[in-house]
């Protein structure tokens, strides 16, 4: 029950910093040219740094094994969440279709999803969100790039997996802790700080970009609802039940749950501008999953630790 109310009441911590990105914006304190500064920030500096600070730590076997059995955890529930999506949208015929399955499944793992857990877990936990968010960004450019362009590139595809902050982090990380590479204070302290600036200004931005919408207007479209009864409730109820049956190390679990759990992401906003989609809808389902998963997120944990923790 205490991990309950402590991942409860990091949820709502992380909100009041989505709040304050909101108001900020709202209030232009904050003007939107510079979001992208902050996004750019944020993606190719402070996240890597996180993850890299994250693998600095003795190596223990153990510890090596439940990474990997996160790796396989986030293939298993990234797959079935991409079958549910396919399955659920087969008849479907809404010109928004490649927005709506973009939007289902793939969340915002890593800007929300990797605050959450290091509260909880600290670094060993963010080792095995690293693990999710890899898995997911390798499906994000491959199965999720030919969802939304309807075609693969695989030049392009593979230019951007190879080129990715997040996988490159991954990679660096691993090499130093499998290989124990000494890292010195001098580096290892400014690492540290950079990183621990990602929760406020992940936050901060996920705010700024719902401050760019019509709040109100969007959750009045009554449209986005089965989408988030999707994203926000079926998908993660489907993976917790697989989870529950494998009987895993509670920390893995929980931590691979999370990432599914967390709501929308804002790439659906990057990829349908980039491929001529509906961007406008694109965010209002970022918008509602993302103020929906206020409440989806709390209460989903608090069933995943017992069930989860029982295992």
């Amino acid at each position: 029950m205490e991990l309950a109310l402590i991942t409860v009441k990091q949820v709502v911590v992380l909100f009041i910093l989505i709040f304050a990105g909101f108001v900020c914006v709202k209030n232009k304190a904050v003007k939107m040219e510079g979001k992208k500064a902050f996004s750019d920030l944020l993606l190719y500096l402070i996240v890597p740094a996180m993850v890299i600070n994250s693998y600095m730590m003795e190596f223990n076997i153990d510890i090596l094994h439940n990474l990997l059995k996160a790796f396989e955890l986030s293939i298993l529930l990234l797959l079935i969440g991409l079958f549910i999506t396919l399955a659920l949208t087969a008849k479907h015929k809404s010109p928004d279709l490649p927005i709506m399955r973009f939007a289902c499944i793939f969340s915002n793992a890593a800007y929300m999803g990797f605050p959450l857990i290091q509260a909880l877990f600290g670094s060993e936990g963010l080792l095995y969100a690293s693990a999710f968010v890899t898995v997911y960004n390798i499906l994000l450019w491959t199965a999720g790039y030919g969802i939304v362009s309807k075609k693969v590139h695989a030049k392009e595809v593979l230019r951007t997996i190879f080129t990715n902050p997040v996988l490159i982090s991954v990679v660096a990380g691993l090499l130093i802790y499998l290989c124990q590479i000494p890292v010195p204070d001098i580096i290892k302290q400014p690492v540290s700080l950079v990183g621990n600036m990602n929760t406020p200004l992940a936050m901060i931005i996920a705010g700024a970009n719902l401050a760019q919408g019509n709040l109100l207007k969007s959750l009045q479209n009554k449209r986005l609802y089965l989408i988030c009864s999707v994203k926000l409730i079926l998908y993660p109820l489907v993976g917790l039940a697989a989870l529950w049956l494998l009987h895993l190390e509670f920390h893995i679990a929980f931590t691979v749950f999370i990432g599914m759990a967390c709501p929308a992401g804002a790439s659906a906003i990057m990829f349908a501008e980039r491929y001529g989609k509906d961007a406008k809808y694109a965010s209002e389902i970022f918008v509602v999953t993302t103020v929906l998963s206020a409440v989806s997120i709390p209460v989903l944990s608090v069933l995943a630790i017992r069930l989860l923790g029982a295992a």
